[in-house]
């Protein structure tokens, strides 16, 4: 069993994808692990199977943790960004399921959560969030028009559709976007370069963020994510402490 000195700990590995770590005795003062396990930082771990007769035997121990370098902290918004990653990741990727290019993109993403520049932060969350969708075959070809096979226009608009992909046009309750612009985030996503994909996804922020929004709560199941409510309760206090 595990004690109260215990940490559990959900990981996202490059060679194994998520697991479930279970670091005995974390919790104590004088534990070398409490100064390494920290959020969003590259660790270099050591772990071995939980016992056969573990209540939860998907969940492996916690040998050793080093860290590998990293950044800092992410502080402020970032951190709700980086929360909001994470999150994706947790309800979107199975445990034991490796995504190595994927696990590289987030590594590479978070370091560009600290950039000043709100649009540029917003651009580098668009783009994980097609690397996300892409991965899990949840992306259509954005350069055609998925029921047609058609070549998509770039002086037309289209919506993306949660079940039927790029249809023509606009939609009611669905953001346009121009066919010049989808055209640039499939040609960003083939050639593989994450800052060509950020930059693709400035073209049309406000717009890919409904589209993908739309797409990401349709195969979340749900519009409701705990990172999105926690920061809308913190700005609320922040209003209510300045009033």
């Amino acid at each position: 069993m595990w004690s109260e000195s215990s940490l559990i700990l959900d990981v996202f590995s490059r060679e194994s994808g998520r697991l479930v770590l279970v670091a005995k005795g974390a919790r104590r003062p004088y534990s070398q692990l409490r100064s390494v396990l920290l959020p969003f930082q590259h660790l270099l771990l050591s772990l071995g199977r939980a016992p056969a007769s573990d209540s939860a035997s998907e969940v492996q121990n916690l040998r050793a943790a080093e860290w590998a370098g990293g950044q800092a902290m992410l502080t402020g918004a970032a951190l709700f960004s980086g929360l909001y990653l994470n999150e994706l990741l947790m309800k979107l990727l199975a445990r034991s399921d490796p995504h190595a290019a994927l696990f590289d993109t987030y590594a590479q993403t978070l370091p560009h959560l600290a950039n000043p520049s709100e649009s540029a932060v917003q651009a580098s969350l668009r783009a994980f969030e097609l690397k996300l969708l892409q991965t899990l075959g949840f992306l259509p070809d954005l350069s055609l028009v998925t029921l047609t096979q058609q070549t998509v226009q770039p002086q037309s608009s289209y919506t993306l559709d949660p079940q039927s992909g790029v249809l023509m046009g606009a939609a009611t309750d669905t953001a346009a976007i121009s066919g010049h612009a989808l055209v640039g985030l499939q040609a960003a996503l083939q050639h593989g370069s994450l800052l060509a994909l950020q930059q693709a996804c400035s073209a049309q922020l406000p717009e890919l963020r409904s589209a993908l929004r739309g797409l990401l709560h349709y195969h979340l199941g749900s519009p409701h994510l705990r990172t999105r409510q926690l920061m809308l309760d913190v700005q609320a206090l922040e209003r209510s402490a300045s009033s």
